[in-house]
């Protein structure tokens, strides 16, 4: 037997399943006193390389003390298994895995060293690879936060991120695609939007995000009523045939070194502008857009907290995209309050739903949102007068054409279907008489977490009153939504905790 032969035999163990889910962090599992362990050093959180028919991935150690493996198996999270496509029962070698030289790259910028081109691209490319470990990723999202990265490290992370992945080309333009930058609950604009744009004629190939700190992002709204997780392939035959689709990023692998960077930005819950421009603009890149319209709503607990911000960003955001290509068009709306009632995914989409139907009581904030913001789009069109989108929208909704769009692009996904509705609900009540004074969008999308968004699809709450609405004592102001009796405590209690997520002053005696 050769040197190499016989490595392969003595560090190889047998795979068990053991359906854990891990999100989407590979993670193997392995005995402390197996042969592997002792012989490489492994430990607890050390990064192993995982071989299996030539197809090798890097995986997290976690250290199993007592029965649930054998001494010669392994077992693997549910992210693993998918990444490396083998089976129970199969042999798998395990190795130390090759130096991450790009980590020097990162310690750098911990230290507030400046990163270029070459650099961004090592970090991106190992990233998208998955050879970082979670704690890896943490120390770069840390290191980028906040405004620490400049207008040239922006570029160059944007630069990065689109050569780690697939890159559309559809051979004409304009095609044109649409982005929030977040922050506001309830503002699901983008599923108006879509179909209006479509059905005027225009390309719009949709990749939209999970949440990440958000009780919903477009992807789970959009999952509420049709399929999201669509490849390449599949995408393009939707555009093709409707002009338009709405599916999530994280499946059509554009990008895919931001939808792991996303991963660990939701649990650590941090903003980098800089990050935030090339994680927008890598994605429209990808997906083969020529020209953007980029919502960026400002209030003191959105995103953005005043136009001085709004300025700076959308400064960098047409920077950027004018460097790598894109036309961007930036539109500064209002992020006082909410958008629509619901705040949740089904809420969101039973919202969406009431403006494409035409519905009497739909949700008019969303609608004229939506209307503004699908008439910028329109304008990147030839055919269409600056100043005019807004009234050709509007007739593509009133007419019912972005209705019959959006369920041709629905049925082209998989089929449309009604968003679910939670079993459990307490309304929030007013206590006194008075007006509606502010209204907390950060702690109105906590509660929504709390009572189980985006996790549990129906889940999140609705918002009765907006800002300036006079409201009597006992007039519910807002109802919590959960799919579990326990998640709507823990958000009861919560509530109880902070007086005043919606604040009523009181009326003038």
């Amino acid at each position: 037997m050769s040197d190499n032969a016989h490595q392969t035999s003595s560090h190889a163990l047998r795979l068990k399943r053991l359906g854990i889910d891990t999100y989407q962090e590979p993670v193997i599992y392995m005995r402390s006193d197996c042969h592997v362990c002792r012989a490489e050093g492994f430990e607890a959180q050390s990064r192993v390389q995982v071989m299996h028919n030539n197809h090798a991935i890097v995986a997290t150690l976690n250290v199993v003390t007592g029965d649930l493996l054998a001494p010669d198996e392994a077992g693997l999270s549910e992210a693993a298994w998918r990444l490396l496509g083998a089976h129970a029962g199969d042999t798998v070698a395990l190795s130390h895995p090759p130096v991450l030289e790009s980590l020097s790259r990162v310690r750098a910028k911990v230290y507030g060293k400046r990163l270029g081109i070459a650099d961004m691209q090592a970090i991106v490319r190992d990233v998208a690879a998955g050879r970082y470990a979670d704690i890896h990723l943490s120390a770069f999202i840390a290191a980028c936060a906040g405004d620490k990265l400049d207008l040239a490290e922006t570029i160059a992370l944007t630069h990065a991120m689109i050569g780690a992945g697939e890159r559309l080309f559809w051979g004409y333009s304009p095609v044109v695609d649409k982005h929030c930058v977040g922050g506001l609950p309830g503002n699901r604009t983008t599923l108006i939007v879509v179909p209006i744009v479509a059905a005027f004629g225009l390309t719009m190939p949709k990749t939209s995000s999970r949440a990440i700190t958000s009780p919903a992002g477009t992807a789970d709204v959009m999952e509420t009523l049709t399929e999201v997780e669509l490849d390449v392939p599949a995408m393009r035959r939707v555009v093709e045939r409707e002009g338009g689709c709405i599916v999530w990023g994280g499946a059509v692998r554009l990008s895919p070194a931001d939808d792991i960077l996303i991963r660990v930005e939701r649990p650590l819950d941090l903003d980098s502008e800089g990050q935030l421009v090339a994680s927008v603009l890598s994605k429209k890149a990808a997906a083969g857009s020529s020209h953007v319209v980029i919502d960026i709503p400002v209030g003191e607990t959105a995103k953005v907290r005043s136009h001085e911000a709004a300025q700076a960003l959308s400064h960098r955001l047409v920077e950027t995209g004018r460097i790598i290509g894109l036309t961007v068009q930036t539109v500064v709306t209002d992020g006082t309050q909410p958008v629509g009632r619901g705040i949740g995914p089904a809420l969101e989409a039973r919202d969406v739903l009431a403006v494409l139907r035409r519905e009497a009581d739909a949700p008019a904030d969303l609608r004229e949102r939506a209307l503004r913001l699908a008439g910028t789009v329109l304008e990147f069109s030839p055919e269409i007068a600056p100043g005019e989108g807004v009234r050709r929208a509007r007739d593509i909704l009133n007419d019912g054409r972005a209705w019959r769009k959006f369920e041709a692009i629905c049925v082209a996904q998989g089929g449309l279907r009604e968003p679910p509705v939670a079993a459990h609900t307490h309304s929030v009540t007013a206590a006194r008489h008075g007006r509606v004074k502010a209204i907390d969008n950060r702690r109105l999308a906590r509660v929504a977490k709390l009572a189980g968004a985006p996790r549990a699809p129906a889940a999140g709450l609705d918002l009765h009153v907006p800002l300036g609405a006079e409201v009597e004592a006992g007039m519910p102001l807002f109802t919590v939504h959960a799919e579990a009796p326990g998640e709507l405590v823990y958000a009861l209690e919560y509530i109880a905790a902070q007086p005043g997520i919606v604040h009523v002053e009181a009326a003038e005696p």
